[in-house]
């Protein structure tokens, strides 16, 4: 069982990753920390964890555990990325792994200095709807590709919550547009070129809250729009000559109904349907995690998220963050391959 560290008692730890990590076949928490000693022996507590620490430091230096989960706000992702890679520990950090494309160079090398596995979560890439999508899109379902697009927002106007604060890496971009850009790479396997951005910031707050964006492929584009400050909601679909596809529930899976994926002809004649029941994507992350950890192999069509894809799409945010201030198109930097 490969033995896990919690770095912090954030929710999306307690909620979702670490009954994740108790149901997977190859997974066991060990440890769990939090800068207020009290709340890490609470989580301990409800989850059965053995170990809890006051500080971060202490469970990085324990050598009851291999691997570290890092659900920290997004300012701090980088900087204990690299601390826990400079520990020997294994590491799978929440998205967005960095504010800015140039921090993610620096946990490339701490990983590779360290020989230990740095892995952003980004959970949809595990979830076999995904694998469907591509399959789909390899096989030349929907004829040639010409447009994808997609749509995540939610309400949030908690002045103390970390995505109302920029300092602390809030704003629509970096928390989730993230997953529209991650998507549409991972399901092509092709990168975007230039991206346009309109973006519409909060005078209280100073973060983005909602900006229309296009990203432009290669033969196709993206079009998306995220927002903090819209009821919630999350689509997208890959639109081509011979069809579309479109997902139910593409980023929160398991949450808005049953997962599925569906897939309409030319003129709608013909339309099926891919369910997929019982799917935990934060499970299947954890377990593909261990996998390679142990060196096992993987399902077909599943592979640890490296760096440089986080890399690819991290490039995509700055990119749209500078074309919200120009108004033209800007380019996307090359060579960053999924």
């Amino acid at each position: 069982m490969l033995r896990w560290g919690i770095l912090s008692t954030a929710k999306i730890g307690i909620k979702d990753v670490i009954p994740a990590i108790m149901r997977s076949n190859n997974s066991v928490v060990t440890a769990i920390a939090s800068r207020n000693l009290s709340r890490a022996e609470e989580a301990a507590a409800q989850f059965g964890i053995p170990h809890a620490y006051g500080t971060y430091e202490e469970l990085l230096a324990s050598d009851e555990i291999d691997a570290v989960y890092i659900p920290l706000i997004t300012s701090e992702h980088a900087h204990w990325s690299i601390e826990a890679a400079n520990a020997g520990k294994h590491v799978l950090c929440e998205k967005p792994i960095s504010l800015k494309a140039e921090e993610i160079h620096a946990i490339i090398l701490a990983a590779g200095r360290n020989k230990v596995t740095v892995s952003e979560a980004v959970m949809i890439t595990y979830h076999p709807q995904w694998l469907k999508v591509r399959e789909l899109l390899a096989n030349g379902a929907v004829g040639t590709l010409t447009h994808v697009q997609g749509s995540f927002s939610f309400f949030n106007d908690d002045a103390n919550n970390m995505r109302n604060i920029p300092e602390k890496g809030g704003g629509a971009l970096l928390d989730i547009g993230i997953y529209p850009v991650a998507a549409t790479r991972f399901a092509t396997g092709l990168e975007p070129t230039k991206v346009m951005s309109d973006i519409r910031y909060d005078p209280e707050f100073g973060t983005d809250t909602h900006s229309i964006n296009r990203i432009s492929f290669d033969g196709f584009e993206l079009s998306m729009y995220v927002s903090t400050k819209m009821a919630l909601r999350q689509t997208i679909a890959f639109h081509g000559d011979k069809g579309w596809i479109e997902l139910s529930a593409p980023f929160n899976a398991g949450k808005y109904g049953d997962d599925s994926v569906t897939l309409h002809n030319v003129d709608h004649s013909e339309i099926q349907t891919f369910r997929f029941a019982d799917i935990n994507q934060y499970t299947e992350q954890i377990e593909a995690f261990a996998r390679h950890i142990k060196g096992e192999t993987q399902p077909e069509g599943i592979e640890i998220l490296s760096l440089e894809s986080s890399l690819g799409n991290q490039c995509v945010i700055d990119a749209l963050f500078e074309a919200g201030k120009t108004g033209g198109w800007v380019d996307v930097p090359k060579g960053k391959k999924s």
